[in-house]
């Protein structure tokens, strides 16, 4: 490394090289979240036209070769040009890092595209991009190449449109993927729908020989939201309480429903970003509701039924909750805007939300004496589980390894390197235990039935004696208490029977996963492991198929001699010896491994809750309408 430093080593990057330089800085990720991030980008103008009163419509199409247009009908970006720049404000839009029309709070009071980097990065991390803009009854174009204009902006006829099209092709030496996810980009579509009343986007998947649509609308903004999202469950009341508001120029939107359920759901908005990580705002919001439910035990008969205040947890079981603010100059940690940093908005939500509960509940006392209930329940719930963990760490503390008997731990210490396989049976235990490499894999057999954690709360979840083996095993708590910093495995693999018992088996886990531990899911730590169905023998070699259209291809190799062919068909884990369970299920040179993901969290609860909850009627249509979709019921 040479020790001469002078100006000749100081790098600037011109347009946008910074952009495909470190993507990371301005996209997150270059893996799939990344990708998804440019389509998000592209709709979010659109969305800011629709937030003006601008916009009706927004379409989204994935065509083929992972192209995707994106198409409103908004005002559309100017193509005149700049009086400074001497180019058209098109191509100074899609060309140039913080150049747009959001710095101009007459153009945009409020919107999500803040740093005038949305649309450039993505033309940035192209392959090219074509932008086509109805306005003025005229057709303007352009296209680009890795960000660059191709030539000047055109003139390509009239129209009795308005809005804008982008339509681009992601960068695939930059992008670890190029796949679009259909159901992510839905996810993400819904959501925008439910924020914006009578707003109708459609994303159109032009990738398959029958284009698969989803078109979403809500009058009922935010309420909506919430009655979608308990569509299965048992409310305690029929309406969700609506807050709505303006404060010092923050606008403020919030629905709020409780259910008999356990778990608290949740969504935030700023400007129509969704704040997965929260911010100020819900920490407004959250500080309101257990202020005003205290407020109203103490003034009710359950005053002295507890001996402590109601905490943030007993307030929001069965909460199922979307806080929406528009903030004139939101400051949001990175530019992925997962987090709310405006210290004043914390104070504006907290003092609305809590007025206007307030008021609220003094007209209707039912509802907050059914709210107080199921609080007041919870709050013995919280008690008697942290009572159950403390005798938990009592046990642990005279066990000097703190582990379950029924864990065969491996000797690598480093989580990273580090495999949970979760076994249920003895016999499949021992053959697993038989069959792994002890350097980094471990196992812990399960046995009899599994908790449906959808049923129950968190003291019975931790007190288990099939869950607490997997809580101590992981090592990261449960529940509110879980701390993924302290997770010992980083591939944690269910192996059950690929039969029916086997997939209810990996449902129930799912479930108190996905309700429990969620940041396993979201972390990509969780795994589903395919063991064959079929062990065929044929000319002194052996094969394995995992359903039967595999068995078939290797029987139709074998019909020169059908007598030499032997076929056995698993029942279970335990019927495999150490090594073919190995060989199959568990080396990862040749093991089948499914990783499981969270692309829809909105549609991830709602089936949890359809399929595990204790409705009925709603796991009954559900499984009417897709029996005719299961091909093979045993795997």
């Amino acid at each position: 490394m040479s020790s001469d430093y002078s100006a000749q080593n100081i790098q600037v990057l011109k347009g946008l090289e910074a952009v495909r330089k470190r993507p990371g800085m301005y996209i997150g990720t270059t893996g799939i979240d990344g990708l998804h991030h440019l389509v998000f980008e592209v709709v979010d103008n659109s969305i800011d036209e629709a937030m003006q009163g601008f916009c009706d419509t927004i379409l989204v199409v994935l065509e083929a070769n992972d192209i995707v247009r994106v198409e409103d009908n908004g005002r559309g970006i100017p193509a005149d040009i700049h009086p400074d720049e001497q180019i058209s404000a098109l191509e100074l839009v899609m060309t140039r890092l913080h150049a747009g029309g959001k710095f101009d709070k007459n153009s945009y009071k409020v919107s999500g595209g803040l740093h005038g980097v949305g649309v450039s990065v993505v033309n940035a991390l192209s392959e090219w991009c074509e932008a086509t803009v109805h306005i003025d009854g005229k057709v303007y174009t352009q296209r680009y190449r890795i960000g660059v204009s191709e030539c000047p902006t055109r003139e390509a006829g009239t129209t009795v449109r308005r809005g804008t099209v982008i339509r681009f092709k992601a960068d695939s030496s930059i992008f670890e993927t190029t796949a679009y996810n259909f159901d992510a980009l839905s996810n993400r579509l819904r959501e925008l729908a439910f924020l914006n009343k009578g707003l109708t986007i459609t994303i159109r998947d032009e990738r398959l020989p029958i284009p698969k649509v989803h078109t979403f609308k809500f009058e009922g903004g935010v309420k909506s939201f919430v009655e979608y999202l308990n569509e299965h469950k048992t409310v305690l009341y029929k309406d969700p309480i609506v807050i709505a508001g303006i404060r010092d120029e923050v606008e403020i939107e919030c629905a709020v429903q409780y259910n008999d359920g356990f778990n608290e759901i949740m969504y935030s908005f700023v400007n129509d970003i969704n704040t997965r990580d929260g911010g100020t705002h819900l920490i407004g919001f959250r500080s309101a509701l257990t202020r005003t439910l205290n407020e109203f035990l103490k003034k009710s008969k359950h005053a002295r039924k507890l001996d402590e205040a109601l905490s943030g947890e007993d307030v929001r079981e069965g909460l199922t909750a979307v806080l929406s603010v528009k903030v004139p100059n939101p400051q949001f940690e990175g530019q992925t805007k997962a987090k709310l940093g405006n210290s004043e908005v914390k104070s504006i939500v907290e003092s609305l939300i809590n007025e206007q509960l307030e008021l609220y509940f003094d007209q209707y006392s039912e509802v907050i004496a059914n709210i107080l209930e199921k609080s007041l329940l919870a709050a013995r719930a919280r008690i008697a589980a942290r009572q159950a963990r403390d005798a938990t760490r009592r046990k642990n503390a005279m066990d000097s390894a703190g582990l379950p008997g029924k864990l065969a731990d491996c000797s690598e210490k480093d989580p990273a390197l580090c495999e949970l396989f979760i076994v249920e049976g003895d016999s499949a235990g021992g053959s697993a235990k038989m069959g792994r490499n002890r350097q980094y894999q471990a196992i812990l057999s399960l046995f009899g039935k599994m908790l449906n954690v959808e049923k129950t709360r968190i003291e019975k979840v931790v007190t288990n004696d099939k869950l607490q083996p997997i809580i101590a095993s992981i090592g990261a708590g449960a529940g509110n208490s879980f701390d993924a910093a302290k997770i010992r495995y980083h591939k944690i693999i269910i192996m059950a029977d690929a039969d029916v018992d086997g997939s209810h088996i990996r449902t129930l886990l799912l479930t108190f996963f996905y309700r429990y531990m969620t940041e396993l899911i979201e972390r990509g730590h969780v795994y589903l492991a395919m063991p064959p169905l079929y062990r065929i023998s044929y000319d002194k070699n052996i094969f394995y198929a995992y359903d039967d259209t595999g068995k078939d291809r290797i029987l139709a190799q074998a019909l020169r001699d059908p007598e030499k062919v032997g076929i056995q068909r698993y029942k279970g884990l335990g019927e495999m010896n150490p090594d073919q369970l190995w060989d199959t299920t568990m080396d990862p040179a040749q093991r089948n491994i499914i990783q499981v993901h969270l692309d829809d969290a909105v549609e991830a609860e709602r089936i949890f809750s359809t399929l595990m909850g204790e409705n009925v009627a709603p796991r009954r249509e559900f499984i009417e309408e897709n029996a005719l979709l299961v091909s093979n019921l045993d795997v």
